[in-house]
């Protein structure tokens, strides 16, 4: 069974939703080679080759669909290969999804206990529990 860090591997650059204090595998993925940032409407000291940005994923979603095709203000999220979040609220699944397909990235999350997933998402296995792809697209 792969774990969550296995199933991102393959992206160069990963943003991570609403890392909180935990950035343990921000640091085993940038330990890899990849470039990672971390974003949070507080963000923590970064550890060392992962870069920490405050930002809202909720507001940026509201942004991005406010804005024209031409203006996209995609901020951190711009250039990603994937965006992921562990634990992810439901609240924050759609805005996460959104901010992610605006930046043409597949998002890849895990939830805390029992909350559900509130998108369509493909569901697999990993050491951790459950993972819960969604595709940059329909």
């Amino acid at each position: 069974m792969r774990s969550l860090s296995d199933a991102l591997a393959r992206f160069d650059r990963l943003v991570e939703v609403g890392v909180g204090s935990r950035t343990d595998l921000a640091r085993a993925l940038a330990a890899a080679g990849h470039d990672v940032v971390v974003v949070d409407v507080d963000p923590p000291e970064p550890p060392r080759g992962v870069r920490a940005v405050r930002d809202d994923v909720v507001e940026r979603a509201r942004a991005l669909a406010a804005a024209s095709d031409a203006d996209q203000p995609l901020g951190p999220y711009a250039g990603a290969g994937a965006v992921y979040a562990r634990r992810l609220p439901p609240e924050l699944q759609r805005p996460a999804r959104d901010v992610a397909r605006a930046a043409g990235a597949p998002l890849y999350f895990t939830t805390l206990g029992g909350d559900p997933a509130v998108v369509d998402a493909c569901v697999e296995t990993v050491t951790t529990g459950t993972l819960y792809r969604v595709p940059n697209r329909d």
